[in-house]
């Protein structure tokens, strides 16, 4: 989807208006697909083990600070 994008803008054969209208939907379809990572991270457990072998369940963000 956003390759496809990408690849008609580079090609250079669209008009301003195309180019233009395709560069804004490309723009949405970043900002969805950001958000939709962002609830996918705060949803996904990370199973760790720390240095005495105890194992610990966490959000993924949680693995970001240590």
């Amino acid at each position: 989807m956003l390759e496809e994008r990408v690849q008609r803008l580079e090609a250079g054969d669209l008009k301003l208006e195309e180019a233009l209208e395709v560069f804004e939907k490309g723009v949405a379809a970043s900002r969805t697909c950001g958000q939709w990572l962002d609830q996918t991270r705060e949803r996904v457990q990370v199973l760790t083990a720390d240095a005495e072998g105890q194992f610990r369940l966490s959000f993924l963000d949680d693995e970001d600070d240590h």
